[in-house]
């Protein structure tokens, strides 16, 4: 497996990892079995980053992926996430005060069954709690072994300086793929600059990019992705027609269109390593096999010049979740 740093932190990692989110009940219907068998997979393929939260299933994702690393946690490199709390009511509430966060890590730690988290983000920034407080607190895990890298999630490049002058951050998770281009203007020099590595996550824009999804019949009954502007009646037939070029160029390289869609991401940078999330084995192979597609100048020109930043129809979240990404 090929191997990628995340910045200049020393966390050397496989150059595609596995998400688990839709794991558990977002993207339709959960199965714990085929779901540790998916992770089981992946660790066989040397596919060993393995990326987690707290509120994925309000917990239960972490339980799940404890369950499936239990007999082999020296081979996996685990992350999770902190702070993006799901309320009783369905909202949410962010949370990063320092007194929260060793609570957090605590509880993340016991539903995986394992005394230390090797990468550990905080998920959303809260805008009431000074960054340096948060990550001072983050930085406290680390010297109580409890954690060995830290990372943020969705944060802008002010709050990324701040947080690293504070703590050297080893990797920011942010949505980066074809359809989703805006951290390229300030977020990525950001990183780049500090050391930072970048950590994709959605790299198939949600399925999207699988060219499999062309209307709300291709979805579960209780999909999420029914509830995002990209998605909805209007706005998914234009996106489907920037689908056209992604498909010819999977033809022309005996691959498939998620494959060449990875295989862009990973073009990008050494510092880049996207964690596809699937539910399924046979995608985890399918993913990898985006290590053997080699785009040329023409491909990547082609590719570039259809999902040109913004080119894509509606905000990749509703109006509440735009709000907690950028800060």
């Amino acid at each position: 497996m090929q191997q990628r740093e995340l910045g200049k932190s020393g966390l050397k990692v496989p150059a595609v990892g596995l998400g688990c989110m839709t794991m558990t009940a977002i993207y339709g219907q959960p199965d714990d079995d085929r779901s540790i068998a998916t992770i089981h997979r992946a660790i066989e393929l040397g596919a060993n980053f393995i990326d987690t939260a707290d509120m994925y299933g309000q917990g239960s994702n972490e339980e799940l992926v404890g369950r499936a690393i239990a007999d082999r946690r020296e081979h996996v490199i685990l992350a999770t996430k902190f702070g993006n709390v799901r309320l009783p009511d369905g909202g949410r509430e962010i949370v990063g005060r320092p007194d929260y966060v060793p609570q957090a890590c605590d509880a993340s730690l016991k539903r995986l069954g394992i005394d230390h988290i090797d990468l550990y983000y905080q998920h959303r920034v809260d805008p009431t709690v000074p960054i340096e407080e948060t990550v001072g607190a983050m930085a406290r895990l680390i010297e109580a072994g409890k954690v060995r890298y830290l990372g943020l999630s969705e944060a802008g490049p002010e709050t990324i300086r701040r947080a690293n002058a504070t703590h050297p951050i080893s990797a920011l998770q942010s949505e980066f793929s074809l359809w989703t281009r805006d951290l390229e203007e300030e977020i990525l020099p950001t990183c780049r600059e500090l050391g930072i590595g970048l950590v994709p996550y959605s790299p198939l824009g949600r399925g999207f990019l699988t060219a499999t999804i062309h209307g709300f019949d291709d979805l579960a009954e209780k999909d999420r992705r029914k509830d995002l502007p990209r998605f909805q009646d209007g706005n998914r037939e234009e996106n489907l027609k920037l689908l056209a070029p992604l498909e010819e160029i999977a033809a022309k390289h005996g691959c498939t269109p998620a494959q060449v869609a990875l295989a862009w991401i990973l073009a990008q940078g050494d510092d880049i390593v996207p964690i596809p999330g699937t539910k399924r084995p046979e995608r985890v192979d399918e993913n990898l096999g985006a290590l053997d597609v080699t785009l040329d100048d023409g491909d990547l020109t082609k590719l570039d010049s259809t999902f040109t930043p913004g080119a894509a129809l509606g905000t990749r979240y509703p109006a509440g979740g735009m709000k907690r990404v950028g800060l």
